[in-house]
């Protein structure tokens, strides 16, 4: 069974002929564009929207999906989140992205002395970056910012992260 993963959602109706306002991923628009199709899920089933235009238009997309040209037969989809197949999110991933159920439950080790400091219980974004969440030895929960300065390494085969743990960063 295939797997999807978010990469927008309706916000709205655009005009009365059928186009949306889609937002997405933050930095993510020129992957949006390059999209042919999406899934929307229907009573658990992932249902194909083909689609045909996209153009930017301040902070999200006007997108004209096959088969919709009334506004009328848009509504029904507002809000709606906007999928694709996790392969072809994985395709596009740089070098040092990754997807965040990959790095969810990763163990944490000093870069420095090879410590094992505690495990990553979550991924978050501040705005300005990503920060990972980690649980400490002590059962404490520690935003560590996600960028090579703090992060130099991320082995997902080994599930292991190494951070450069300076002081106060962990509590």
């Amino acid at each position: 069974m295939d797997k999807y993963i978010s990469v927008g959602k309706i916000l709205n109706f655009h005009g009365i002929k059928g186009e949306v306002k889609v937002g997405y991923s933050k930095n993510k628009q020129d992957f949006f564009s390059s999209l042919k199709s999406v899934y929307i899920k229907k009573d658990n089933e992932y249902l194909p929207l083909e689609i045909v235009s996209v153009r930017p238009n301040k902070n999200y997309l006007i997108v004209r999906f096959k088969g919709i040209n009334d506004i009328n037969e848009i509504i029904p989809l507002k809000g709606s989140l906007l999928f694709v197949e996790e392969s072809i999110i994985r395709e596009n991933l740089a070098e040092d992205e990754f997807l965040i159920d990959e790095l969810v439950g990763l163990e944490v080790f000093d870069n420095s002395n090879g410590e094992k400091l505690g495990f990553v219980i979550g991924v978050s974004n501040n705005g300005a970056n990503d920060l990972i969440s980690v649980r400490t030895n002590t059962k404490n929960v520690s935003l560590v910012p996600f960028v090579k300065a703090f992060v130099p390494v991320v082995d997902i085969k080994d599930k292991k992260i190494f951070i450069n743990n300076i002081e106060g960063l962990l509590e």
